[in-house]
Parts: C-alpha cells; structure tokens; sequence
C-alpha cells in the first residue's frame, strides 16, 4: 500500500482518495487501530467519529464489512497512551491512527513496522515524529494544525500593533 493512498484513507475525516480495492483479500478486512486522548463520551471525539465514518463510507469502506477499527479512547496521559498503544499494535493492525501527539508519540515508541498516520500534530517534526516535513520516513506521517510559514505573519502583525498602536488590529486580523 502506498503513502499517499494510506494518508488519503485516515486523512481524520478529510479522506479524499481511495485504496484501490485489489489490495484486500477477499473477505479479508482491513484492520485500523485508532487511538483518541478523547474520552469515548465527548461530544467532540463522536463528531469525529461519525464524520470519520461517512468519509470511510464514501470510498466503500463499511465497518464490518471491509474494515475494522479497533478504538481506544481517553489516552490523554502519556502512560495511558503507551498502554492502549501496546494493546492495539497486539491486534495486529494494517495501520494505526493517532489524534493527537501524545498518541502519536506512544504509538511511535511501540512499533516500527505498522503505518502509524496522525492528526492535530503542532510539531511533528521537533517531537521526533518525522525526519523532515518533505520525507517523513520511517512508519509515521500525517497531517500538522500549524502551518509553520504563518509565524512570520503573526510576528508582522505584533511589530505593527507595538509601531502603530492597537487601532491597526482589526485590519491587520482581516488581512489573515
């Protein structure tokens, strides 16, 4: 299976590219392990979910049918993460979802070999997630929330508010 139709497939709700069919098995399912520092009653990690679920559904995939997702929910403490993250590389998984760094990490620090994809990553390059942005290497890849270029932007603007005073603000917020 390929990177990029491996990230398309767990893109958190953004999938936009199927895996061809032809690399299953028939009758076989696709196995995802899918670990959340969410707990599995929050309104948020179930929006996630459903919303997980049609995109999975647009491009075929049925839960039951042709993949399984093996959740894990409430990882919010390093410990906690690296236990469930233990528990789902036992599971044998095809590849792995993290929703966050502390998932990311724990599931980095279990296994070398799955494909781990990640979500909500400020820093995946400075945690040791990936080699380089570019060329992610290893097992592990995945979609960032700050785009790194935009800090130039930020430091602009706070240079114009401290020159010109706080009436520039709702211009400069504008231009972004």
């Amino acid at each position: 299976m390929r990177r990029r139709e491996f990230i398309a497939l767990l893109g958190s709700a953004t999938v936009a590219v199927p895996i061809a069919a032809r690399a299953q098995q028939p009758g076989q399912l696709f196995r995802l392990g899918y670990l959340s520092s969410n707990s599995e009653d929050k309104q948020q990690a179930q929006s996630y979910r459903i919303a997980f679920h049609e995109a999975l559904g647009s491009l075929g995939w049925a839960e039951g049918r042709t993949i399984r997702i093996d959740y894990r929910w409430g990882a919010a403490t390093p410990e906690r993460a690296r236990a469930y993250a233990e528990e789902l590389v036992t599971l044998k998984p095809n590849a792995l979802l993290a929703t966050n760094s502390t998932c990311s990490e724990a599931l980095q620090k279990t296994t070398k070999t799955v494909p781990i994809v990640f979500t909500n990553v400020s820093d995946p390059l400075g945690s040791g997630l990936v080699d380089s942005m570019a060329h992610p290497g290893g097992n592990v890849t995945g979609f960032t929330n700050y785009e790194f270029n935009i800090g130039g932007k930020w430091l602009e603007i706070l240079k114009e508010v401290d020159h010109r005073g706080p009436d520039i603000m709702p211009q400069s917020i504008a231009i972004m």
